[in-house]
This record gives structure tokens, sequence and C-alpha cells, in this order.
């Protein structure tokens, strides 16, 4: 999507020139070198001719696949090195290789305090110094050293270990010390409420967990008396370990004392039992989007053909890189990210999504946010953060000045237009773009985007302006992560790629929903992924289990995603549909709710929305979280004065409002019956601690509908 702006005809003239003397000074050394270098040497054809090349194909030639990666061999490849098929193993093996290089990196908190804002909320602002490094071999020893320590506190292998902790390198110690002595790890979102959390502990029946002081006292010092089995709670923090009437039976440890137990002569010498490629590794509990969470059982073997997939996506990956970790652990994709980069010897510098960045929430005002100081190679982020770092750039760009807006859109424009035919533009990326850059620390060469589908404008977006190739991937808990990622050089929107080398799909007809495999220009269908990425169902759960997966006539694995999508030509896949999202109007349109969000988050105003429709009405609803400063200028600009939650909660603005998401509607083409008729604007951001978005960002559409109920009755005529 092109910027559009009224541009002064002299600064037009004058970039236009400065552009055709650099092409012209460039394009002949740049010619030959592409063609001495060949076809991989970074010039990889325009648009049209990357959409021709072939990135999957029809094994058996139908259209409803399956569908395999032209990478991929006869046999899927499902481990990443000779022998390393747990993992155990791919640890030592990385500790091995890179035994004295950074590891795992904490920031120094230097100071904190209570920074009180002009409406009178108070924020805990922070100063952060540099990040202090452990190293592969470090690490190695902390984690057998906790792992012999767990064992001697009455851990025995197989038998399930929970981890209730925010990310943070403590985090994946405890996991690689699970991995190391065969003990089953549960993981628990941070933000998961009591109930759920008493339900997974109970459910895989946990006597030791690993949380942090601060959930321990906010989130599970409450539910401690509602799980019996618990025995042992062990505290990432170097902190006290005791508090006034804890309950009896419950023994409090520091990780640090846990550890040092576990480097006792006794304790070391203790053999412990390796685990098999078969043996759950984790039971990784959802985020309980559509209902209560459930435990996937994962093991060692899916994962490592999980990271094998993912692995072979991302160009060059060596032990120069360094990764920076701030999505919940406890979320599949952050987890595979991590362990692809251990695997390949990268460092991983460890943030949160309030300390990312210079400007992010609880980075005290002239102090540097993390990647500031971490400059990041390789980033993984979910479509909400990049569409908020979308939305605040071009945000400051209508702040500019008309000489500075100008510029700026023209360089957008013409890196556009470059990129389209597969070339790079240094030149702009030095003098226009490097500010923007530095956002995220200005070495950014991989951006992985996962979770939920990423707007076109927001992934065209950030190819432009971080001057890095943005991939968006597609997978599921199920799959272990592990689906299709696009190839770092397709800058087409909207797809996610071809399967992965570890898998491949094929498409089921979904006769209601009205896609067929048989459909023209492209088959379309339900998405099943196959292969050793897909994992052993559901914890203490068969019904699901039968339902979701199934094996074939040849002894494959599959899961049902639920997702619909559709093949292109060249192999890559689209998703155009979730089955869930799909609701009957009463005149009979279907309407898909995912589809209706997508297109409307594009809109300047809305930083988040939830389209809600019932099958007794005629017509679509929506809440909306809208953009603070966008609210405050439409205000403005009608002579509306009030705080934001007077706004948001005024007829007259949400009129204003409607009319235009209903403008935005018009221009993405949705269909009449697909435009909200009615919403109510939110004042408060929906994130994780309010329960109404998943750690990922992705909407909770039960709790929402809980939470909207007396809103959705108004807008519906009180029926």
């Amino acid at each position: 999507m092109k910027l559009k702006e009224d541009l002064s005809p002299i600064l037009l003239l004058l970039f236009h020139l400065m552009v055709w003397i650099y092409t012209f000074i460039t394009f002949l050394p740049s010619y030959i070198f592409s063609w001495l270098s060949g076809p991989d040497a970074g010039h990889h054809g325009s648009e049209v001719e990357r959409a021709k090349r072939a990135k999957s194909r029809s094994v058996l030639g139908r259209p409803e696949g399956p569908y395999r990666a032209v990478s991929a061999t006869k046999r899927f490849a499902s481990s990443l090195h000779p022998g390393v098929n747990t993992l155990d193993k791919m640890f030592e093996y990385a500790a091995r290789r890179f035994p004295h290089r950074d590891c795992l990196g904490t920031r120094e908190v230097i100071s904190e305090e209570d920074e009180r804002q002009s409406d009178g909320k108070v924020f805990k602002k922070v100063v952060l110094g540099e990040y202090y490094w452990l190293s592969y071999a470090e690490i190695l020893t902390a984690a057998s050293q906790l792992g012999s320590g767990l064992a001697s506190l009455g851990q025995r292998p197989k038998t399930n270990v929970a981890i209730f902790c925010e990310t943070r390198a403590e985090w994946l110690i405890a996991a690689q010390a699970c991995f190391m002595h065969n003990f089953p790890m549960v993981t628990l979102y941070s933000t998961l409420g009591g109930p759920a959390i008493a339900q997974g502990l109970n459910e895989t029946q946990v006597t030791h967990i690993f949380t942090s002081r601060e959930l321990l006292e906010t989130r599970l010092k409450d539910i401690l008396d509602e799980v019996p089995r618990l025995q042992h709670v062990i505290v990432v923090d170097n902190t006290a370990t005791s508090w006034p009437g804890r309950p009896p039976g419950i023994s409090v440890h520091n990780m640090s004392a846990v550890q040092e137990l576990g480097a006792r002569p006794e304790n070391a010498a203790r053999e412990q039992e390796q685990p098999l490629p078969s043996d759950i590794a984790v039971i990784m509990y959802t985020s309980g989007s559509t209902g209560k969470p459930k435990g996937v059982m994962i093991s060692h073997s899916n994962i490592i053909a999980s990271i094998t997939g993912m692995a072979e996506r991302i160009p060059n990956l060596c032990e120069e890189d360094t990764y920076v970790g701030y999505l919940p652990l406890a979320h599949v994709l952050e987890l595979s990210a991590e362990l692809v980069c251990v695997s390949h010897g990268c460092r991983i510098g460890y943030s949160s999504p309030q300390t990312l960045a210079d400007q992010s929430s609880k980075i005290k005002g002239g102090s540097k946010g993390d990647t500031s100081v971490l400059q990041p190679t390789l980033m993984a982020a979910v479509p909400e953060i990049m569409d908020r770092i979308y939305k605040n750039v071009i945000t400051k760009v209508e702040e500019m000045n008309c000489v500075q807006r100008t510029l700026f859109i023209l360089a957008y424009n013409y890196k556009l237009e470059q990129l389209s035919k597969g070339y790079s533009t240094p030149l702009c990326d030095k003098l226009v773009f490097r500010k923007v850059r530095s956002l995220l620390g200005g070495r950014t060469r991989v951006l992985l985007s996962g979770g939920a589908p990423l707007s076109a404008a927001t992934q065209r977006f950030m190819n432009v302006c971080f001057c890095c190739p943005v991939g968006q991937g597609y997978g599921l808990t199920e799959t272990c992560g592990a689906g299709s990622i696009s190839e770092l050089w397709d800058y087409s929107t909207g797809r996610v790629g071809g399967p992965l080398v570890c898998c491949e799909m094929k498409l089921k007809d979904w006769v209601e929903g009205g896609y067929r495999s048989t459909d023209k220009p492209n088959p379309r269908g339900e998405i099943l992924i196959g292969g050793p990425n897909v994992t052993m169902g559901y914890y203490k759960s068969e019904a699901n289990k039968e339902e979701d997966f199934f094996v074939d006539e040849n002894g494959q694995r599959w899961f049902c995603t639920g997702d619909i999508g559709e093949f292109h030509q060249d192999g890559c896949l689209k998703i155009i549909d979730r089955k869930k999202d799909l609701v009957k109007l009463q005149a009979g349109e279907y309407v898909s709710l995912g589809k209706v969000e997508a297109m409307l988050k594009n809109c300047s105003l809305v930083d988040n929305i939830c389209a809600y429709a019932n099958s007794e009405e005629t017509y679509v609803i929506g809440f909306v979280v809208p953009n603070q400063k966008q609210l405050l200028a439409l205000a403005d600009q009608y002579g509306i004065r009030g705080s934001r939650l007077e706004l948001c909660n005024s007829k007259a603005v949400e009129e204003l409002v409607l009319k235009l998401i209903t403008e935005a509607a018009i221009e993405a083409k949705l269909e009449r019956f697909e435009i909200p008729r009615k919403v109510r604007l939110s004042p408060d951001p929906w994130t994780p601690e309010t329960g109404l978005v998943t750690d990922a960002f992705k909407l909770k559409r039960k709790e929402l509908k809980t939470h909207y109920q007396g809103d959705i009755e108004r807008m519906y005529g009180g029926k």
C-alpha cells in the first residue's frame, strides 16, 4: 500500500533527479556483481519472477495435496545435527561447540521509581544498565546442577514439573534441567487466572513448580490450598523464601539453593535417566482463546523436527546472531525460536514488552530500552506489536513538517518500487530510514511474525522502514509451532509461504463454509498438517484427541487446524478464514469475524477491534480500542472535550468513530453485511492482564462477549 500526500513539485523534481543519478551510477556495477555472483547473491528477481518460483508442490499432483516443500527430500527433515534427537543432546552439542560464547543475557536494574502521570495514574519506571551474560558452558553446568537438585528434592523421571514464570534466563535454564533429567515440563502462562492455574497443576499432578517472587505473591499464593499435591515451590529470584501463614506441607526454595544442593558430590553423582525421542518434553497449556486451556503433549522428537524446519528458513543463522527474547516462553512461538537460536550458538538477550524500546512504558525518559543496548539481529513478534510500531511511526510522520514528510513519503514509495523489482536501496536506508530502524537497535536482519495474520500495510511498512525482510509464519501449539514460513526474499503480503521441510499440508473440503479443493483459480479448504512435528495430543483428553488428530493409512500423524487456506500456483499458502470465526446472519449471509477485524485494524483510529455477530440478528457490531492520539485529534476537530473515558462513553464520538470505520471498511471492499453497524469504544487497552486477550494478543471471544454483554444487548436493541 503506497502512502499518499500532496507533494511539492520542486522537492519531487530534486528527489527524482537525485534518485536517477544514483540509479545510473550504481546500476552497472550492481548488475555485473549480480551476474557474476549468481541468483543467490542478494537479487532474487522481481515480485512477478518470485511468484513464479515454486515454494512447494503437491506430492501426488492433486489440488488438495499433500503439499511438500521443494527443498524437502522424500523423507522429512527431523534432526538438526547427526545423532541429536533429544533436547538434552541438542544443548550439550551446542555447549561443546560454543563453550565460551555468550548464551543468555539479563540487564542490570540500576534504579526503580514510581512516576505519577497527569491523569493521576502511577507507573513504575526503571533505569537499566548493561547486559551481563552466562556462557553456554555455564548454562550447561547450571542446568545439570539444577536437575540434580530437583532429583534430591524427590522429583522423579517422567513425572511432571511445572513452570509458571515470566520470560527470563532462569526459565530456559529450568527447562534445560528438565530436558536433561527427563522431567516433563508443564508450561503455564503467567497471565492465567487462578482457576486455570489450579486446573493445570491438578490435572498434571505436579509436586514441584518454578515461579518468580512476584507471581508467587500475586497469583500462586492464593490457590496453593487448591493444589494439594504441590510440595516444593522453587523461586527463581534470589530473595527470601518464607512468608507468614504459608500452607503446611509446602517448602519454598531459591533456585540458587537447589543448584547448590545438586552440586553436592553425592547428588551430582546420582545417575540420571536420559530421555528417548518419544518421551514427553513439554505439556504446554494453550492460552484458552476458545475455552479452557488444554495441555498439548509435545515430545522431544516433535520439538527437534519443528526447530529443524524453522532453522532451514533463516539464512546464514550462526553464532554471530543475537536474538531478543520478550514474548511468553510458555507460547510455542517463543520457545521454538529460542531453541532454534540455542541450537546454532546464538546469544539470547532477555527483555519484556514494557522495556523493549526507548519509548516503552517502563523505561524512564532519557534512558535506553533493551533493543538499543542489545542491538539484536533476530526478532520474533506478534502482529499486535508490529501494528503498534507501524501506527506510532505513521503518527510521527504525520507530525513532521511539510519538507520532512514529503521526503519520507517519496523515499518510502521509491523503496517500495525497488523492492518489487528485487533491488535494495542502501542510500534511502542510510539517509531516510536509519532513525526508524534504530527503534529496534539498528542491526535487525530478520523479523519473524507469527501467532496471527499480519496486515499487508504493516508488513510492507516493516519491510521498507526497518530495512530487513519480514517473514510470516504459520503454526499451532498442536504442530509444535511449525507449519510454514515465507521465504525471506518473498515480499508478497498476506501469505505464509510453503510448508517447512519437517511437515506437509493438505486441504480438506469444508462444504458448509463454501470451500473446496476444486475451487478456481486456487484450491481452498481446511488446512491439515502432517509430519513428525505433529504432537501427541491433549493431556487426559481423549475426546478432543480423536476429534482433532488422526493417523493416515501410511502411519503419518495429522492435525486438523480449523483454519481455512488456499494454495497459490507457486505453492504458497494463504490463510483466508477460520471455521470457528464464521457466523451465519439471520438473512443467511456468512460473516468471517477474523476477516472483518484484519481489514479494520488497518484504520489508523483502531488499535484493536473485536467483531461480533449473533445468528439471530441481521448485522455485525464491534468493540473498539481506539488509538489515543487519533481519538483526541478527532474529538478536538469536532470541539468535543473530555478525558479518554468520557470520550469513549460519548454517543457523539461513538458515531464519529463508526463513520470513519465504515469508510475504512468500504475502502477495504468489505461486503455491506460485513460492516459493523454499531460500535462500543473501550477506554482501556486489552492486555493479557485484563483476561480479554491471550499472551500472544489473540482475542478471547468468550471473555469479550461476557465483558461487553450489556453493550451487546444495547446495540441489538435490548434483545
